[in-house]
């Protein structure tokens, strides 16, 4: 009698944003393989709410103590709702969870991400942030414990799945493709004037405020350019980025022979996050195949580096290491919102990155306390 499929245990740590809405989507889709086990949010208690009536999910955090409070009396009977930084690691330490996904924007979600894989989790990382600031801490503990890292980040689950059975030696180049974001053709000199409205109009993926500002200043790409460092043991060398308008071509790989591996799917993050789940195997799904004759063409283009700074400063931060990647995405956090609060342009936001990390004085061999410090400081530069 052949062997029953894996049911996958699954906590998702950013349940109410839209990485964490497509797992919701991939767990109602596939439920003979993913079950979910627990659900964390920052803020959003009626959001929560709404997420466990529907899934049935028992186990709960807010990280925003204050929104905990609030939330306790809207919630679903028998839930056992945790608050706080302390409550996002008992969530990912959960002894039922075989795999915890981190889908929170920033750093929080670090801790909780090295607590879960010391706990023998599977992670599937879905902030990049996690392996910028900390990707050897991260990678160690994971071999450490056998525990593995899955990507969800499409570019990097692309590569993931064209890497299948083929050792690091053998890679010339890890390939992230990049939108362009919404000013890929827009003249350097009018960047200044980019607006808030305009700036979130991202023109293939519906994200969060932050991470479609980074994608139109493709800070994006770059810390996807260090998350690929560690996530697949190349050298920043062997990591490099085009530009693809269509986004339907994930990711490739070039090998040391010339062959090149894309991975193409129509832009839906379930896509990812099913492969993460249920890997190594394929499932079928309800996710709409590919329509080529629809498609026509795909293009591709060099990323403009004299307009966008930002994929420089990500290779400079990727080559020196230490603390200097975390001081990049501390200040990156910091310039967007301000952005976002209308306090600065657009261009300001590779500015003020790259003049902090000018000023930061890089610890080469940092231990944990040591990058929490440099994004504090960071922060407050």
């Amino acid at each position: 009698m052949p062997t029953p499929p894996q049911r996958k245990k699954v906590v998702v740590l950013g349940s109410t944003g839209s990485i964490g809405e497509s797992a919701l989507k991939v767990a109602r889709d596939i439920p003979d393989r993913m079950e979910l086990v627990g659900l964390a949010a920052a803020r959003s208690g009626a959001k929560l709410a709404e997420q466990l009536a529907e899934t049935g999910v028992r186990h709960a955090c807010l990280s925003d103590a204050a929104a905990a409070a609030a939330a306790r009396a809207d919630l679903p009977g028998g839930v056992d709702l945790r608050a706080g930084d302390e409550g996002l690691v008992e969530l990912a330490t959960l002894p039922e969870a075989d795999m915890v996904l981190v889908a929170i924007v920033g750093t929080a979600g670090l801790k909780p991400a090295l607590a879960a894989l010391e706990a023998g989790k599977d992670l599937a990382v879905a902030s990049k942030e996690i392996l910028v600031m900390a990707g050897a801490q991260v990678m160690a503990a994971a071999r450490e414990s056998g525990a593995k890292v899955l990507p969800v980040d499409s570019e990097h689950n692309a590569i993931f799945q064209c890497l299948e059975g083929h050792p690091a030696r053998d890679v010339s180049r890890l390939i992230l493709t990049a939108s362009g974001g919404p000013f890929r053709q827009l003249p350097a000199a009018e960047l200044a004037a980019v607006t808030r409205e305009r700036a979130l109009q991202h023109p293939t993926w519906e994200m969060g405020p932050k991470i479609t500002v980074d994608s139109a200043t493709l800070f994006n790409k770059g810390l996807e350019m260090i998350e690929a460092r560690w996530l697949f043991d190349v050298e920043m060398a062997r990591v490099d980025v085009v530009v693809h308008p269509q986004s339907i071509v994930h990711s490739m790989v070039e090998f040391i022979d010339g062959s090149v591996l894309a991975q193409l799917s129509v832009t839906d993050m379930c896509f990812p996050i099913q492969y993460a789940v249920t890997w190594p195997e394929r499932v079928p799904n309800t996710l709409p195949p590919l329509d080529f004759a629809e498609l026509a063409r795909l293009e591709f283009e060099a990323p403009r580096r004299d307009a966008f700074p930002a994929l420089d400063l990500a290779r400079r931060a990727g080559e020196v290491g230490g603390t200097l990647p975390a001081v990049m995405n501390a200040a990156n956090e910091v310039a967007v919102a301000r952005f976002l609060a209308g306090e600065t342009p657009f261009p300001a936001i590779w500015e003020h990155v790259a003049a902090v990390m000018d000023r930061h004085r890089t610890v080469a061999a940092p231990s944990l306390d040591d990058l929490l410090e440099a994004d504090a400081w960071a922060r407050q530069e």
